[in-house]
């Protein structure tokens, strides 16, 4: 499947205008912060307090009632958002289906943020490599953006999440939003990546993907299964009882994510690889519209 074909960007042009109308807001949004003073839009006041700057007071309040008040405004600022994709060998499972829904959906949600006039930053990750397509503005930067998902490949070994965490938080980087889009396979867990995350204030979105074969992999007997992150190899006899346990896991691990996500806040999207990137997005949409 070639992963940007020729209708790509009348997709995304379109998810963009349906994004202004019924996403705007959830997702991906414009951010206002309460300022002192001068502004856009005038908010409400505060008591003065010492050390407070005099040029805030509203005087027009102070000659009618006496009292030292404070103007507070609300100013729009440019939303930065941070999408964090995962490049570790186990997204290339299932003949690469994975990676590139992947990278489609990176490229969906950026173009949705800089036709917003949002900043966006992608960092492609695995445990042994960092690739960074640097803070950028304006829906003008989506071709070269296009170009960079399409050089990227899975590579290093095992997913490290917590690593991509702290390499973006070590950035220094202003708060704003940041998707997450992975299969979650860490040997040690999700969850301290996401806690770095949320810990320093960001929004999270969690995009977790799998497999039809990682969900029910089908198979019976004697096998010989290859860890395709540390390329280990394992000959086995699976049972009956060993699949189900499997599914088991598998069933808990995604259960674990929603209900992580959920205590803490944070979005959540998961998906089987098949379906195609804007489908998924508009599902995304929706959700976003239910839980207004």
């Amino acid at each position: 499947m070639q992963l940007f074909p020729s209708d790509f960007l009348t997709r995304l042009e379109y998810l963009a205008l349906v994004s202004q109308r019924v996403f705007r807001g959830s997702l991906l949004a414009q951010r206002r912060t309460m300022q002192l003073g001068s502004g856009i839009e005038f908010s409400d006041h505060r008591e003065y307090t010492a050390g407070d700057d005099f040029r805030y007071l509203d005087w027009n309040v102070y000659a009618r009632h006496g009292d030292l008040l404070l103007k507070r405004f609300q100013e729009e600022q440019d939303l930065h958002v941070y999408i964090l994709l995962d490049c570790s060998h186990s997204m290339g499972f299932g003949k690469g289906r994975k990676f590139d829904l992947a990278r489609q959906l990176a490229a969906a949600l950026a173009y949705i943020a800089l036709v917003d006039l949002d900043r966006i930053f992608v960092m492609g990750f695995a445990e042994s490599s960092i690739e960074e397509f640097p803070l950028t503005r304006g829906k003008a930067r989506i071709l070269p953006l296009l170009r960079f998902l399409e050089r990227t490949s899975t590579a290093g070994t095992d997913t490290s999440l917590a690593t991509a965490a702290a390499k973006l938080l070590q950035r220094g980087s202003r708060r704003g939003m940041v998707i997450l889009i992975s299969d979650l396979f860490d040997p040690r867990g999700f969850q301290r990546a996401l806690d770095q995350i949320r810990h320093r204030r960001f929004d999270c979105h969690v995009i977790q993907l799998h497999d039809s074969l990682e969900a029910d992999p089908g198979l019976l007997g004697d096998v010989e299964l290859v860890d395709v992150e540390n390329e280990s190899i394992r000959k086995v006899t699976v049972t009956e009882r060993n699949l189900k346990a499997y599914k088991e896991l598998f069933t808990g691990h995604q259960s674990a994510v929603r209900e992580y996500c959920r205590n803490y806040g944070l979005g959540c999207t998961q998906s089987e690889a098949a379906i195609p990137f804007d489908a998924l997005v508009m599902q995304m949409m929706r959700a976003s519209q239910l839980q207004k």
